[in-house]
């Protein structure tokens, strides 16, 4: 080695991290310092760049072949010259690997610059924690602090985002090195996942636990701070509209007392981009289309809770429409036609969403005369002077276009067949965008598949080729339901019921139904075909037994008025007439017995025969015992064009009905039923339908009886809850009330009534309903509520025998008790006693005039599956009417 003046030649020269100052400052970190970086990275360090990979043996460029060994020597040193070179502290790496790594080699002069470099090399690797290197009298030493191996990441805190979401984006892992510029980044990366969900004020101290056989775990520590909100959106430069106006335009929402509902209070700056935009279109709407957004700054508020938002906003003028016309150069479109079907008019105030709807509006009207690639440009002309846009809707020239294949993928359950026929186009057809859309409202209807699906176009291999792509994703469709009601009669009611929608994929539907309550019983099983052997027939058949229990409570005890069984089943089998309106016919096939509780029987003739007692159960129950048989042939024509069967938002959908029973059997009527519904999407999530349904059923056979109708108890019309809420099951129309008396006065109570729903031969029902959008918070929960009004009434009955009831005393014994009694109409006994007045029986409810409920729904996709609660509020009612104000069913799907 050279001597160099004033330098002790035989004390050891050491090079370390101290000798080279700030050049190796931020490198030579020990693993203990991790923790104090991570704190300085998140007070605004920029993320490190991840690291490369430590370079191979033999990879350095430049350098002296090395031999193998743990030094390297020249037989003779000379002066400065390097005579050997050892590695003390390396662990898992050898020491000539370490060696590779750097360019100091035997005979090469030692310097303190070669040193240095030296130094640099092995840092850069991140393979060392610590590295010195001494020299003395040509004796190079070099000692390596290695870095640890990882054995496990650890995240601790973390609720919000589970480890699953965390750990694929952080690059450390176990068994790789350890090295601080890692846990660096990987600290960004999850402070970054955290300004994703909207938490700003998200830490992260990362922590190395020191273990034996120089391993380390590495210690995520989460504090994942509150969720940053929108405090407040400030707008600047609006004159022509409030804030409030422009707010409500936006997507970000200021936080609130309603921000639960309303959502969207987080701050994210894709909506900030997104929200410039709604700002302009809503000025665009208006007729300001030199509007501008000058600036939009999002600040963080100090304690990194809240951001205050603040647009810079320049009106312009407004503007109204210019000459407005259609340049049409296909043929078949006649130009000044079609300029004078514009909505828009010269004069009025332009409107940039009516332009879109319009070039969307030529667009479908050309598309259905086959021009599927014929594309209309809006070609502008404004005026700034007179403030005036002049537009010219120019239909470009095209090809008639014809459907070369259609193609259905994502279906791993449903078959092709059960997709494509109901495709209102076939390969070869001519292109027609009304059937396209026609054909995406009956596979949405279907309900197999997700909501909103489109068909998708794609050019095909000529320019008068189309493809019609339909990308589905399976949804479930098999339903397991649960509902659950509460009656004042009945307390809860509970069904159950398994049904699913599309059988080994073809569309087919089967199911299974049981219901039980205190007021019914009944099982059910269906199928339904709706393709026979593939062509456009459908048949169902349903197998079912119900048993119907009438009862009502006196004394808070329950009594049984009658039962009605029916055992049967029902053939059906439809075709279509045309696009929208099919033909259904049906056959069904009932038993019916219908049977009273013991306590209405007694021996009315003295003879010991136990008969049904009309002043006991009434001649309306008398009249309705015995078995009897159904044959009854039905017909339907339907009218449907909605545009989603499963939740409509657009179209109608109206059903006439007509039975005739006495085709065999011994019950004879007619019966007619017609019911219609009619949806409006009136734009942001308002969906407002009106139903409307009404029947008349006329019996065939007179009973030659004044005080009963001719038409038996159990084929009439009843009205209540489910058809129409506000009303308990069966609490609308005509019933016999029979009040008890007490000590001479009629009580008030309807506990200590009997209540005798007797139905009616002609009943209507209408229904108008809005379903109200909520933010996407209460969306995200599966909340869709809605507010509704019901109206309805049954009617029609013959009038029944309504009596005042006594109670005679019609034997005593020695001591004058009595031992015998009978219930009988006549206020005087046979030996000249009073008798004692115990019930009033009241006909009331026989009348055509409207019951109005109004009320609240929500439907909820609970955890528990899709929950309906209604509250209602009867308006208007009928003496004798039954209200109820609250029901809710749940069920769910597999």
């Amino acid at each position: 080695m050279a001597k160099a003046e004033g330098m002790n030649l035989s004390a050891p020269r050491w090079v370390g991290a101290g000798m080279l100052g700030a050049l190796l400052a931020s490198t030579a970190l020990s693993v203990p310092a991790i923790a104090q970086d991570a704190a300085d990275t998140q007070q605004g360090d920029q993320p490190a760049q991840p690291a490369q990979t430590a370079p191979q043996p033999g990879q350095q460029s430049g350098a002296p072949s090395l031999a193998p060994g743990a030094q390297a020597q020249v037989a003779e040193p000379q002066g400065n010259t390097i005579r050997t070179i050892s590695v003390a502290g390396a662990q898992r790496l050898e020491p000539q690997t370490i060696l590779s790594y750097i360019q100091l080699r035997p005979g090469q002069e030692y310097s303190q610059a070669a040193a240095d470099q030296a130094l640099k090399d092995l840092y850069a690797t991140e393979l060392f924690g610590d590295v010195r290197i001494s020299e003395d009298d040509g004796r190079v030493l070099i000692e390596v602090v290695e870095n640890p191996i990882i054995n496990r990441i650890i995240l601790e805190g973390n609720k919000r985002l589970k480890n699953d979401k965390i750990l694929p984006e952080i690059k450390l892992a176990p068994r790789q090195i350890y090295t601080r510029s890692k846990v660096r980044a990987d600290v960004n990366r999850i402070i970054e996942l955290y300004k994703r969900q909207g938490r700003f004020a998200a830490s992260v101290e990362p922590k190395a636990v020191q273990l034996d056989q120089n391993r380390v775990d590495i210690v995520f520590e989460i504090n994942e701070g509150p969720k940053s909100k929108v405090r407040q959106i400030n707008i600047i430069g609006n004159e022509e509209f409030s804030d409030g106006e422009l707010r409500g335009e936006m997507l970000t929402k200021q936080t609130g007392f309603l921000s639960f509902l309303t959502g969207n209070t987080s701050y994210d700056p894709d909506k900030l981009a997104f929200d410039q935009q709604k700002l302009r279109q809503f000025y665009l709407t208006n007729g300001y289309v030199d509007f501008r957004v000058v600036s939009a700054v999002a600040e963080l508020t100090p304690d990194k809770e809240d951001f205050i938002i603040t647009y810079v906003v320049e009106e312009g003028e407004r503007y109204k429409y210019g000459d407005v016309s259609v340049d049409s150069q296909l043929r078949d479109f006649n130009s000044d036609v079609l300029t004078r079907q514009l909505t828009m008019k010269e004069g009025d105030w332009y409107n940039a969403q009516q332009v879109e709807d319009t070039i969307e509006g030529l667009s479908e009207t050309i598309g259905a005369f086959g021009y599927a690639f014929a594309s209309v440009d809006p070609q502008y002309d404004r005026d700034p002077e007179a403030r005036t846009m002049a537009v010219q809707f120019v239909i470009n020239q095209a090809p008639r276009t014809y459907v070369e294949k259609i193609e259905i993928n994502g279906n791993t359950l449903t078959q092709d067949k059960v997709i494509r026929r109901e495709f209102r186009l076939a390969e070869g057809d001519a292109f027609n965008s009304l059937q396209v859309r026609r054909s995406t409202n009956r596979i949405n209807s279907l309900g197999f598949f997700q909501e909103n699906f489109e068909i998708a176009q794609e050019p095909g291999s000529s320019d008068d080729r189309i493809n019609l792509i339909a990308n589905v994703e399976e949804n479930p469709t098999g339903e397991l339901q649960l509902s659950a009601g509460f009656s004042s009669l009945e307390s809860f009611i509970l069904q159950g019921s398994i049904r699913e929608r599309n059988f080994r994929g073809r569309g087919q539907t089967v199911g299974l139904s049981l219901n039980y309550s205190r007021y019914s019983k009944s099982a059910q099983v269906s199928f339904t075909e709706p393709y026979v052997f593939d062509r456009n027939i459908s048949f169902g058949a349903d197998i079912y037994r119900r048993d119907f229990n009438s009862f009502n409570y006196f004394n808070n005890d329950r009594n049984n008025t009658y039962e009605n069984s029916t055992t049967g089943f029902t053939l059906r089998a439809g075709t279509p007439l045309s696009e929208y309106l099919t033909v259904i016919g049906r056959y069904t096939l009932n038993f019916e017995d219908v049977t009273l509780g013991d306590q209405y029987f007694s021996d009315i003739n003295g003879d010991g025969v136990q008969e049904c007692n009309p002043l006991i159960a009434g001649r309306y129950l008398c009249d309705a015992l015995g078995k009897r048989t159904s044959s009854i042939l039905g017909a339907s024509l339907v009218w449907d064009n909605l545009n989603n069967r499963i939740r409509p938002s657009r179209g109608q959908r109206i059903v006439a009905n007509v039975d005739f029973a006495g085709l065999g059997g011994n019950v004879k009527y007619l019966r007619g039923r017609m019911n219609a519904a009619k949806y409006w999407n009136l734009g942001s999530g308002f969906i407002f339908s009106l139903q409307g349904e009404g029947g008349y059923i006329h019996a065939l056979q007179d009973n030659n009886d004044p005080f009963t109708d001719d038409v038996r108890l159990t084929d009439r019309f009843f009205l209540g809850e489910p058809q129409m809420r506000g009303f308990d099951i069966r609490g609308i129309g005509p019933r016999v009330l029979r009040k008890r008396v007490v000590d001479g006065v009629v009580s008030q109570d309807r506990d200590q009534w009997t209540d005798d729903a007797l139905g009616g031969r002609a009943y209507y029902m209408g229904r108008a309903e809005m379903e109200i959008p909520l933010g996407s918070g209460a969306r995200e929960m599966g909340l869709r509520p809605s507010v509704f009004v019901d109206v309805g009434a049954v009617w029609g009955l013959t009038d029944p025998d309504v009596n005042d009831i006594y109670y005679q005393v019609d034997s005593r014994n020695e001591d004058g008790a009595p031992t015998s009694f009978s219930y009988v109409t006549s206020p005087v006994a046979p030996d000249g006693t009073a008798n004692e007045l115990v019930f009033v029986e009241e006909y009331v409810g026989d009348s055509p005039k409207p019951r109005v409920a109004v009320g609240v729904g929500v439907n909820w996709n609970s955890p528990f599956g899709p929950l309906r609660i209604d509250f209602s509020k009867v308006l208007v009612k009928v003496d004798g009417d039954d209200p109820k104000t609250f029901s809710f069913n749940v069920g769910t799907q597999f």
